[in-house]
């Protein structure tokens, strides 16, 4: 385990990588830059036929260089320390602080990684044994450290927060609600959350002594004091939650404000432009009428306001149905019988 105190004088307990875990992931390394070698010089030994032996001995020598330094240097700095054999064992390169590794840490670990490895990794072997935090010289000379970042589920479960009693938990609502947490300073803060976000890759013993130095001056600046029988992570969580919760509801009040601002501006103008056109004046939210409420996500609705009633004039009663027509019938004259004359006579007609 190594003690890293952090800018913010955090103390962190990370379990460093040994040396049989360190040297089975240089294995696999090893495979994965060999095999790259030789392809480099099957490609090479097939282009360079025609080429002169010193010509085709330096481009052999710089292709050693590539797999040997170059490789695990561009490797190093594109994954932030973590190579093949690293990544399947759970291993990361970070520097001594803590923080991840840049080009020049990968790159000094590699070019003094020729002298580490260069005899039959005995000087490798002996700087590790002799090491507290099993660092050879490429760490060494580079600033840098092997940690574990995968840890086995026993380590995990060391780190988790213990159970609370349940009514312990009920009877922290109305203390963390009124708190006053004005007096506790940002840097106070950002250390709680860094704690209680790698609690779990921390030993429980330096969990413990961390979560207890940080709510001893959490209470001390709050005022209140760690309640009986609350495990100390418990208690930064509950009062960082609460901080959280109480940012959350700022935040939405403006946001809020800020959008009820925006809807009335809106509104205004849209008005001013309805008296100026000579238009009605249109409602609040598109399709709605005049004088009812706005209903917001989150608040509840309020009541519609109570409309003055205005007599009506009476309808005017309904006129009777008018009578169909009547039907007209049109009837043909009669036809006259022609006239005879005396003494049996035709006689025209007039």
């Amino acid at each position: 385990m190594s003690e890293l105190v952090t800018g913010e004088a955090v103390v962190l307990g990370l379990r460093t990588a040994r040396l049989p875990s360190r040297a089975l992931a240089r294995m696999l390394d090893w495979v994965v830059y060999t095999v790259a070698f030789f392809i480099l010089f099957i490609a090479l030994a097939m282009g360079l036929s025609d080429v002169e032996s010193a010509a085709a001995t330096a481009f052999l020598l710089a292709a050693f260089v590539f797999c040997t330094v170059l490789l695990p240097t561009l490797i190093e700095t594109l994954s932030q320390g973590r190579s093949l054999g690293k990544i399947a064992l759970g291993l990361r390169v970070v520097r001594a602080d803590g923080g991840p590794i840049r080009f020049r840490h990968a790159l000094v670990r590699g070019l003094v990684g020729v002298i580490d490895f260069g005899m039959l990794a005995m000087p490798a072997v002996i700087t590790s044994l002799c090491s507290t935090e099993g660092r050879r010289l490429g760490d060494i000379f580079g600033g840098t450290m092997v940690i574990r970042e995968r840890l086995p589920q026993g380590a995990r479960d060391q780190g988790a927060v213990p159970p609370v009693p349940p009514q312990v938990m009920n009877a922290l609502g109305a203390d963390l609600v009124a708190l006053d947490l004005s007096a506790v300073p940002d840097e106070l803060w950002l250390s709680a959350r860094q704690v209680l976000s790698r609690m779990h890759e921390l030993d429980k013993p330096v969990a413990a002594a961390l979560g207890d130095r940080l709510a001893a001056d959490l209470a001390q600046r709050t005022g209140w004091p760690v309640p009986l029988g609350l495990p100390s992570l418990v208690y930064l969580g509950a009062v960082v939650m609460e901080r959280q919760r109480r940012e959350w509801e700022r935040a939405s009040a403006a946001a809020y404000a800020a959008y009820t601002a925006q809807q009335a501006q809106l509104m205004q103008q849209a008005q001013q432009q309805a008296q100026a056109q000579g238009q009605p004046m249109p409602a609040a939210v598109p399709g709605q009428a005049q004088g009812q409420p706005v209903r917001q996500l989150g608040y509840p609705q309020a009541p519609a306001a109570p409309q003055p009633f205005v007599p009506q004039p009476a309808a005017p009663p309904a006129a009777p149905p008018a009578a169909p027509p009547a039907a007209v019938v049109l009837t043909k004259p009669a036809e006259t019988a022609p006239a005879e004359a005396p003494g049996g006579g035709f006689v025209p007609p007039a």
